[in-house]
C-alpha cells in the first residue's frame, strides 16, 4: 500500500530551480535510500514529505493517519532539562497517564466511600495505559540509551550538550516516538562504529516505513531495500541496496546510451533522405512536386520523434591525485609501551605500534577511547605520559583534520589555498576547478563554505603538499560518495605511507589491508580489513574470558551456593579461603558490569541484574564472615 505519493513536484530556491516534475512513490514497510550529488534536492524532498516545507507546484500525498518523523533542527526544552527527560518526553502522554493512575492509587486507601468510581477509572487509564506501552517505557528507554552510546549523558543538562550529541540525543528521542515514516538525514553522523551497526538492525527490524538519506555505501547496503536516484532533477527507482543500485545504474546507461547512439544514426539517415528528395525534386524541369512531398512528410515525422536525451556516463568529478615526495626510510612511527590519561580517565596504557614505509593502516574504535588523540600524538601536538614514540628519518606528515576550522574564514578560497603554496594565481584557479571551484566560487569567503567545501579546499591544499605519510581523521566526512569515490582512487595511487581513522566501513574495508583496534586502553592488531579484524577481535575476547566468568547462562551455581552455606554454617573456614572466593566473586562482577553495559537485549539485562544483586549478597555474607573469623582471631 502507498504511504506517501510525489506528483510532478517543483521547488525553487533563490531563483534557482532544484527540480521539476518530480514524481515517485513509498509504500508500506519500505526501506528507501535516497542519493544523489550533493545539491542535487535530497534534503529538500525530506522536508517536502514532513510537512516542513510547501511544494511550488505539484502533490505530495500521504496516507491517512500516517506519522511522520523528520530530525529537521534541535528542538528547544525548557532550562535544565536533562538527556533523560529529553527521551522520556517521547511518552509524555503515557507517562502523563502513569501519574494520574498512581494519584488513583493514592487515593483508594483514603477515599473509601468513591472506591467504585475510582476502581472504575482506575480501569480504564490502566487499560489505555497499557495499550500505549507504558510498563515497557523505561525498557525502551534504556534499549535506544544502550544502543547510541548515551548512558554517559543521561544525567547531563541537554541544553550543556556539543551540537553533535544534541543531534545523537534527537536522533534516540524520533526513534522513542516510532513514527510510520521515519526520516533520517545522514544518521550515521556522530555516530562511532558499533553504534551504527546496532541502528543498521534497529531499521531491519522497525515496523514503519524508513527513508534515509545517506553517504555511508555500507550502511544503505545493510538497511535499504530500494533506492531513488535523484539526478537532473528526476527521480528513478531501483529495487535493490546500494551495491545493486551501483550495478544496475551502469547497465541501464550503457542501454539508454546505446538507444541514444542508435537514435542519432537513425536521424542522420532521415536528414541526408531528406536532403537527397529534395535534390532530385530540384533537378526536374519542372520541379517534381511529389518528391517535394515525400520530403516533407519526412521532415515532419522527423519533428514528431522523441529525441532521447544523451546520457551523462561521466559526471564532472572532484580532480584530485595525492603526489608523494622523497621516500621516508622503513620505520616511520615506532610507538612502545605509550600510555595517555586524561585526568582520572585513562585512554590507553601500555600500547605498542609500528608503521612500516608504504603501509595502510586503520585504527579504529569507539568514540573518546582515544583514536583522535594518538594521531594528534603522532605529529607532537600532544606528548606521552608514558612510553616512547619516534618518528623515522625523513618523514613528511599531511594532515587531514575532522574538525575543517580554518584560521582565517574571511580569506577567499584561493587566497587560503595559495596562503602555503608558491603557485600563481592562474595556475590556482586549474587546480581549485578540478576540485569543483569553478569560475566566480574561487572568490568566495571560506566562512561561507559547507563542510563538504571546506573539505575539498583542505584536500586539494594537500595534493600540492611534499608530504610522504598522509594522516586522516575521518576523510569521508562531509563528502558525497562521487568525491568519496574520487578520494579512495587517489588514496590507492598514493605511493607514500597512510594511516587513517575512519568509520567508514566501506572505504577500511576496501582500502586497509591491516587494523588496529582500540577498546578498552589495548590496541589490537589485525592483518586484514576492517570486518576481518571485528571477527577475530571477537574470538579473541571470547578465548580472553575465563570459562568461570561465562555469563551467557546466567545462574546462580549449586557450587556457589554451597559456599555461602559453608560459611554461614562452619566458624573453622579458613580466612585465606574467604578471601580467595571474594576475589573470585569481584571479577564475577566486574564482567557483570562489562557486560550489562553493553547489552541491548532487554531480556538478557533484566537476568543479568537479577544475577548481581545475588552475586552481591553473598559477597556480603563472605565479608559479614571475614570480620568475624579476624575478631576471634585477635
Amino acid at each position: 500500500m502507498i504511504v506517501c505519493s510525489v506528483q510532478q513536484v517543483g521547488k525553487m530556491y533563490g531563483g534557482n530551480r532544484v527540480f521539476e516534475a518530480l514524481s515517485f512513490e513509498i509504500h508500506e514497510g519500505d526501506r528507501v535510500g535516497l542519493v544523489g550529488r550533493n545539491g542535487s534536492g535530497k534534503t529538500t524532498i525530506m522536508k517536502l514529505v514532513a510537512g516542513k516545507e510547501a511544494p511550488d507546484e505539484g502533490i505530495i500525498s500521504l496516507k491517512k493517519g500516517v506519522k511522520t518523523g523528520y530530525l529537521a533542527q534541535i528542538p528547544t526544552f525548557e532550562k535544565g532539562f536533562l538527556v533523560e527527560d529529553v527521551l522520556r518526553s517521547a511518552f509524555s502522554e503515557t507517562l502523563e497517564i502513569g501519574a494520574k493512575m498512581q494519584e488513583l492509587e493514592a487515593r483508594m486507601s483514603t477515599d473509601l466511600d468513591n472506591i467504585e468510581q475510582i476502581l472504575g477509572e482506575y480501569g480504564m487509564l490502566q487499560e489505555r495505559f497499557s495499550l500505549l506501552g507504558g510498563y515497557e517505557v523505561e525498557a525502551n528507554v534504556s534499549k535506544i540509551a544502550n544502543g547510541l552510546e548515551l548512558n554517559t549523558l543521561m544525567g547531563a543538562s541537554f541544553e550543556m550538550l556539543s551540537g553533535g550529541e544534541q543531534t545523537k540525543v534527537c536522533l534516540g528521542l524520533l526513534l522513542l516516538t516510532s513514527p510510520d515514516v521515519l526520516l533520517l538525514d545522514e544518521p550515521t553522523n556522530h555516530l562511532d562504529i558499533a553504534a551504527v551497526e546496532w541502528l543498521e538492525e534497529f531499521l531491519k527490524d522497525y515496523e514503519g516505513t524508513v527513508v534515509i538519506i545517506s553517504h555511508d555505501r555500507f550502511f544503505l547496503d545493510e538497511t535499504a531495500t530500494k533506492i531513488i536516484d535523484i539526478e537532473d532533477g528526476e527521480a528513478t527507482v531501483y529495487h535493490s541496496n546500494y551495491t545493486g543500485f551501483v550495478l544496475e545504474k551502469e547497465a541501464r546507461l550503457l542501454e539508454e546510451f546505446q538507444a541514444y547512439q542508435e537514435q542519432q544514426k537513425k536521424i542522420k539517415k532521415m536528414k541526408e533522405a531528406i536532403k537527397r528528395l529534395r535534390e532530385w525534386a530540384n533537378r526536374a524541369n519542372p520541379p517534381n512536386e511529389g518528391l517535394h512531398k515525400r520530403a516533407r512528410n519526412m521532415e515532419r515525422a522527423l519533428d514528431r520523434m522523441e529525441k532521447l536525451k544523451r546520457p551523462i556516463l561521466e559526471r564532472k568529478k572532484m580532480g584530485l591525485q595525492l603526489e608523494s615526495g622523497e621516500r621516508s626510510g622503513k620505520d616511520v612511527i615506532l610507538l612502545k609501551d605509550a600510555c595517555k590519561s586524561f585526568g582520572d580517565k585513562v585512554l590507553f596504557q601500555e600500547i605498542n605500534f609500528h608503521l612500516q614505509f608504504q603501509e595502510r593502516v586503520a585504527i579504529v574504535g569507539r568514540n573518546g577511547c582515544g583514536k583522535s588523540t594518538l594521531l594528534k600524538i603522532m605529529q607532537s601536538e600532544l606528548e606521552l605520559d608514558h612510553g616512547q614514540i619516534q618518528v623515522g628519518s625523513s618523514v613528511k606528515i599531511g594532515y587531514l583534520s575532522q574538525h575543517l576550522y580554518m584560521q582565517n574564514t574571511g580569506q577567499s578560497v584561493i587566497e587560503a589555498f595559495r596562503e602555503d603554496i608558491s603557485i600563481t594565481e592562474g595556475e590556482a584557479r586549474h587546480v581549485l576547478a578540478r576540485f569543483l571551484f569553478y569560475g566566480p566560487a574561487v572568490f568566495r569567503k571560506v566562512g561561507q563554505l559547507s563542510g563538504g567545501e571546506r573539505m575539498r579546499l583542505k584536500l586539494a591544499q594537500l595534493m600540492h603538499q611534499d608530504i610522504n605519510l598522509l594522516i586522516l581523521d575521518e576523510p569521508t566526512n562531509h563528502l558525497d560518495i562521487d568525491s568519496r569515490e574520487v578520494l579512495e582512487e587517489a588514496l590507492e595511487d598514493f605511493k607514500g605511507t597512510i594511516l587513517a581513522v575512519s568509520h567508514d566501513r566501506y572505504l577500511l574495508n576496501k582500502l586497509f589491508p591491516k587494523t588496529c583496534w582500540l577498546d578498552g586502553g589495548n590496541l589490537y592488531t589485525f592483518t586484514g580489513n576492517y570486518n576481518w579484524a571485528k571477527t577475530k577481535l571477537t574470538e579473541q575476547k571470547k578465548k580472553l574470558q575465563p570459562q568461570a566468568l561465562n555469563l551467557s547462562k546466567v545462574k546462580i551455581t549449586k557450587e556457589w551456593k554451597v559456599k555461602v552455606d559453608d560459611v554461614s554454617q562452619k566458624s573453622e573456614y579458613p580466612a585465606e579461603k574467604i578471601e580467595e572466593d571474594i576475589t573470585l566473586l569481584d571479577s564475577r562482577l566486574t564482567e557483570l558490569h562489562r557486560k550489562m553495559q553493553n547489552e541491548t537485549d532487554l531480556d538478557l539485562l533484566s537476568q543479568l541484574f537479577e544475577e548481581q544483586t545475588k552475586l552481591e549478597q553473598e559477597q556480603s555474607l563472605l565479608y559479614e564472615k571475614l570480620e568475624e573469623i579476624l575478631e576471634h582471631s585477635e
